[in-house]
C-alpha cells in the first residue's frame, strides 16, 4: 500500500484559494439503471466492472464532457463485506477493473479520480450485522486496494456510523492516505448512530481529511445545515436528486437540473470546496454547475 495524491497536496484547499469549487461528477449507479442495467441487491452495479465496461466508460466520459473535475470509480459495492454475501472472497479484481476504467476515460491530467468507499452494509441501515473486527477488515482492505490502484484520494461516501467513521479516519491518518469523509444524516442533523453532525465534523477534522462532504441528503435538509453549521473548512456536497424515497428499487429524478441549480447558487456564499450531485442526477446536473461557475447562469 502506498499513498498517492499525485497532483497537489490538497486540491480542495487550492480550489478555495482560486475562488472556484471543484466539480465532482454525478451519480453512476442510478444513471446506469436508467440505461437499463439491472443492479444486484447486494453489490449494486459491481458486476458491470466485468461485463459492461463500455457502459461505465460512457458514463464517466459523459461527466467529463459536462466538465467534472473529479470522476468517481464504480467501487461503491466492491468492498469485501458486500462481495462476501454473494460468496466472492477476492475484491481485488473488481477494484482494479473499476479504477482502470476510470483512468482510461480520463484524457485530461487535471481530472482527479476518487475511489468510492461506501458503508460496509446498506447505507441507510441503523443496526449493523457485522462485528467490529469484520468492519475493520472490510475498510482496511478496500481502502488499501483503492490506494494500490492509484486513485488520487478515497471518497468515503454516505458514512453515518461513528465506529465505521473512526476506523476509516484512523486508518487513513495513520497511513497518511488522502481522503474525504462524506456524511449522510437525518433531518435532525444526526448521523444514524445518533451523534450530531457538529460533533462528527469536529471529530473527523482531528484526523486530517482533505475535506468534509455531505451526500445523499435531500435539498431541504441541506438548506438546514447551511443555516445552522459553521462551515469554515474545506467542505463540499452532492445531494440526493432522486425521488427521495431511499428504499425505491428504481431511482428516478425528483430534482431536475434547474431546481438543483438554485440550491447550488445559494450554497456559494458558504464557499464550498467541491460540488457534485448524488442519486437521480445526470450529466446535465453537472453541466449547469459548471455554467454557473463560469458565470453563464447569472
Amino acid at each position: 500500500m502506498k499513498a498517492v495524491l499525485q497532483k497537489v497536496n490538497n486540491p480542495f484547499s487550492q480550489s478555495v484559494s482560486e475562488k472556484r469549487p471543484l466539480i465532482l461528477d454525478g451519480v453512476l449507479g442510478s444513471l446506469l439503471q436508467k440505461m437499463g442495467c439491472k443492479p444486484n441487491s447486494h453489490i449494486w452495479m459491481t458486476e458491470l466492472n466485468r461485463t459492461s465496461l463500455d457502459l461505465i466508460m460512457d458514463v464517466h466520459k459523459s461527466y467529463i464532457k459536462a466538465r467534472a473535475d473529479i470522476i468517481t470509480t464504480n467501487t461503491f459495492r466492491t468492498n469485501p463485506a458486500a462481495l462476501e454475501v454473494i460468496e466472492i472472497s477476492n475484491a481485488a479484481p473488481y477494484v482494479k477493473e473499476a479504477v482502470k476504467i476510470a483512468k482510461e476515460a480520463v484524457s485530461d491530467d487535471s481530472i482527479y479520480i476518487a475511489g468510492s468507499n461506501a458503508p460496509a452494509e446498506d447505507c441507510y441501515q441503523k443496526k449493523r450485522n457485522l462485528s467490529y473486527k469484520k468492519l475493520e477488515m472490510n475498510y482496511k482492505i478496500h481502502i488499501d486496494l483503492l490506494i494500490d490502484n492509484n486513485v488520487n484520494f478515497i471518497l468515503n461516501e454516505t458514512q453515518s456510523h461513528l465506529d465505521e467513521i473512526t476506523i476509516i479516519c484512523k486508518h487513513c491518518l495513520t497511513n497518511k492516505l488522502p481522503y474525504v469523509l462524506s456524511f449522510y444524516f437525518d433531518s435532525e442533523l444526526k448521523i444514524l448512530s445518533g451523534e450530531s453532525l457538529e460533533y462528527m465534523i469536529k471529530f473527523v477534522m482531528e484526523h486530517e481529511p482533505l475535506a468534509i462532504g455531505i451526500n445523499c441528503v435531500a435539498p431541504n435538509i441541506f438548506e438546514k445545515i447551511l443555516k445552522e453549521m459553521n462551515l469554515n473548512l474545506n467542505w463540499g456536497f452532492y445531494l440526493n436528486c432522486g425521488s427521495l424515497n431511499y428504499f425505491d428499487k428504481d431511482i428516478v429524478s425528483g430534482v431536475d437540473s434547474k431546481q438543483y441549480l438554485k440550491v447550488v447558487g445559494e450554497s456559494m456564499k458558504y464557499v464550498p470546496s467541491f460540488i457534485g450531485a448524488c442519486c437521480g442526477s445526470t450529466p446535465d446536473h453537472i453541466r449547469v454547475i459548471k455554467e454557473l461557475l463560469d458565470g453563464k447562469n447569472n
